[in-house]
């Protein structure tokens, strides 16, 4: 039976990766039947807004989707499509594998680390008071009565809920994901040196969850200190969990060690729906140009596979995609030693390559 799968296109350079994306998702031989919805700038003539319902429909309907990069456009109310889907999803935990592949151009060997960053609470909760207006007025006020540290008039304010429960969910998915896929080590990142309650609570909820997975090591890490220790060892971490923006910070940091962000695959979960997503951007005025780098897309379409249990697929796939990085040819400028090699190919040629491979490997159950 197919696995029904919402793809949406994006806007930039997604329609070119996500094309890229699906036909060695295709290629694989799982069968897929594809639900294409548009989302971004292209549909705001018609639509009035970057995320139409009914691509919200279709997701909750399929409950597996895979998006290329989406552009947010100005003025439109939402300040981030991507931030928008994760919130109306309830996609709490955002999971970034970080792993080195040889043949990647890099000062790092044998990283191999995942990041589960909490996706809906910290300042991503989009609570801000403009300053200036009567009610970012208001809450200072308040805020002046509540505490011995005055804000100043001219500021403005952004609030930074992290909650019991949305900290116990998501650190409680990092260890069942450490479980489940043999992981040794657990560390929980924090600034609760600084941030005694918001933080606090999340370093305490941490330690109280770590306690049900005897079996994996747990550790806790401020996060300053974690930046520092993964340029200088990442070799002794494997799975970190964090807040929501030292999670968006610390991820492009490590996908800085194993090559950058064109590497960087995405899964957003919930509780009902799933959503993959490369990690890098729209790139708009490389839209059309077939110069993109698609692998990151493409692990995605891994981590997509593993999770619709189609494990057997998704290990080929990653050897395929492995393989062609290693070969150091049919590879788009950004993985050259020098961006003005002639022989760059372009988007659709790696997937070509990558197809190719596939065709060549066994099928082992």
């Amino acid at each position: 039976m197919a696995h029904r799968v919402t793809l949406i296109p994006g806007d930039g350079v997604g329609p070119e990766v996500s094309e890229a994306a699906r036909r060695v998702l295709d290629a694989t031989g799982v069968g897929i039947e594809w639900e294409v919805v548009e989302a971004g700038e292209g549909v705001m003539a018609e639509y009035g807004t970057p995320m139409p319902a009914h691509v919200l429909e279709s997701i909750r309907r399929n409950r597996v989707a895979i998006k290329g990069p989406i552009t947010t456009p100005l003025g439109t109310g939402i300040r981030s499509v991507n931030v928008a889907l994760r919130k109306e999803l309830d996609l709490y935990a955002l999971v970034r594998p970080c792993k080195s592949y040889p043949g990647v151009r890099s000062h790092y060997r044998d990283v191999d680390l995942v990041l589960v960053r909490e996706n809906t609470e910290d300042l991503y909760a989009g609570i801000e008071f403009e300053e200036g207006t009567e009610v970012c007025r208001g809450v200072i006020d308040f805020l002046n009565r509540a505490q011995d540290r005055p804000i100043r008039p001219d500021s403005a304010i952004s609030i930074r809920p992290i909650s019991r429960f949305g900290t116990e969910r998501v650190v409680r998915f990092a260890f069942d994901y450490a479980r489940r896929n043999h992981r040794r080590k657990v560390t929980s990142v924090h600034k609760a040196n600084i941030l005694k309650f918001g933080d606090g609570l999340w370093l305490d909820i941490s330690r109280r969850v770590a306690r049900d997975y005897p079996e994996i090591e747990f550790e806790d890490r401020i996060v300053d200190n974690m930046c520092m220790q993964l340029v200088q060892k990442p070799e002794l971490y494997d799975v970190l969990v964090l807040p929501n923006l030292f999670g968006d910070i610390v991820s492009d940091l490590t996908a800085g060690l194993v090559g950058g962000l064109g590497l960087a695959p995405g899964a957003n979960i919930g509780t009902d729906c799933a959503l993959f997503e490369a990690t890098h951007g729209s790139a708009p005025k490389y839209a059309g140009m077939n110069k993109t780098n698609p692998m990151a897309m493409m692990l995605s379409g891994v981590l997509m596979l593993r999770h619709l249990g189609e494990a057997v697929a998704a290990d080929r796939l990653e050897a395929a995609v492995a393989q062609v990085i290693e070969s150091g040819q049919a590879v788009t400028y950004d993985m050259k030693p020098d961006r003005d090699d002639p022989t760059a190919v372009g988007t659709s040629q790696v997937a070509d390559a990558v197809i190719e491979r596939l065709e060549r490997m066994p099928i082992r159950d």
